[in-house]
């Protein structure tokens, strides 16, 4: 079904790199959203009046905010597909992060209420007229079966974009499948065994919709506070950059995604010091200009050094012992010996765990003691760096 209607209403369908592909993609789920969750929620509001079963109505009720959050998915990859002005030069892609933010913010708010409206039933229970048993039972099916399908059409929309939005609401459609199941199953045994337990699940539906958007807050609100790459993308970057000949090792590493479509990289790559520069220069180049092509702006910082010096690779031997006795987490780069008449300089950098229970001036001051120990003519200058792409580390 996607790809028919992708076909039909999407010019250049298979370019999903593409922004504009992109937001012709989420433009479809949301309209698809839009009618879907509007004519189920018609039926069951209606199906809930006649009835007098709240449970239903409250399915129902869900079902049309699942119809507002279309409507905000269809404003938000509009407004994200803006192209890019003075006071946002990254773009507005980021505004897919916020629509699924408001989406999950939603689901909270209708989940609040019906939990208020259950308490008052059953407070205040009232018998369900089940001379409209089949036809309820026919549109909570139908209902289900409709949350389905779209659990499946917003998942495989969502893979294609990777959008956070889309799956996002594939989530919210999964969560309404089961809270309809249970309305179905409430409703069964009123019929077979008299008993009225409408507004108890019409209050474990609500539980579940919090349950299940607060999860969906934590998840879209991640990439807004700065969360850490994919570790798989990471790795592929990683591999990618050090398979050219000349890169001798990459580190300091920063990634910052302004969108699924929009990716900045930072990195610093070491070079052997020997090597004419321009040559080094020329390889960083063709790194940069063949990220590009992938759609990914990378800049590299360029680092020589020394790795045919016994001296050097002597001291940076007796660095990396000294680092994996205090504590095997610890890693160093940038490692310089400037020899001197009196005393030696050696220079580097010791990347720490993002979460580490050191402070850097105790950590340099313990890490100085002990090379010192080995030779008290040897002066440390340290700088302190932590890892800005999570996993590795911990």
């Amino acid at each position: 079904m996607v790809k028919l209607l992708a076909r039909l209403f999407i010019k250049d369908y298979k370019n999903i790199k593409d922004n504009n592909v992109r937001s012709a993609y989420g433009v479809l789920c949301a309209i698809f959203g839009i009618i879907t969750n509007l004519i189920i929620c018609a039926f069951k509001i209606i199906v809930g009046i006649i009835s007098g079963a709240i449970s239903i109505m409250a399915d129902g009720i869900n079902n049309l905010t699942d119809g507002g959050s279309s409507i905000i998915t269809l404003v938000g990859f509009k407004l994200a597909n803006k192209p890019a002005d003075k006071d946002h030069p990254f773009g507005h892609e980021r505004i897919e992060y916020v629509n699924g933010l408001i989406v999950s913010l939603v689901i909270l708010i209708i989940g609040v209420l019906l939990v208020k409206t259950s308490i008052e039933k059953i407070i205040n229970p009232t018998d369900i007229n089940l001379d409209y048993f089949l036809i309820a039972i026919i549109a909570l099916s139908v209902s289900i079966l409709v949350k389905l399908w779209q659990n499946i059409f917003y998942n495989k929309c969502a893979k294609l974009i990777d959008s956070p939005a889309l799956k996002a609401t594939a989530k919210d459609s999964l969560a309404d499948i089961l809270s309809t199941s249970v309305v179905l199953v409430s409703l069964i045994v009123a019929k077979i065994w008299n008993l009225q337990i409408d507004g108890y699940i019409g209050l474990l539906v609500a539980g579940f919709i919090i349950f299940n958007s607060i999860k969906l807050i934590i998840e879209t609100s991640s990439p807004l506070i700065g969360e850490a790459p994919d570790k798989e993308f990471v790795a592929m970057v990683e591999k990618k950059i050090l398979s050219y000949d000349g890169i001798l090792g990459i580190h300091d590493l920063v990634i910052h995604s302004y969108g699924q479509a929009k990716t900045f990289i930072t990195a610093h790559a070491e070079v052997d010091a020997d090597v004419d520069v321009l040559v080094s220069h020329d390889i960083v180049d063709n790194i940069e200009h063949d990220f590009m092509l992938e759609g990914i702006n990378l800049v590299i910082h360029m680092d020589p050094v020394r790795i045919n010096d016994p001296e050097t690779n002597k001291l940076k031997a007796m660095v990396a012992e000294i680092l994996n006795e205090i504590d095997d987490r610890l890693k160093f780069h940038d490692f310089r010996v400037v020899h001197g008449p009196t005393h030696s300089n050696i220079l580097f950098d010791v990347v720490v765990p993002t979460v580490y229970n050191k402070k850097d001036e105790e950590l340099n001051t313990l890490i100085t003691s002990k090379v010192k120990e080995v030779n008290d003519n040897y002066n440390v200058i340290i700088t302190i760096d932590r890892n800005y792409i999570g996993g590795k580390d911990e």
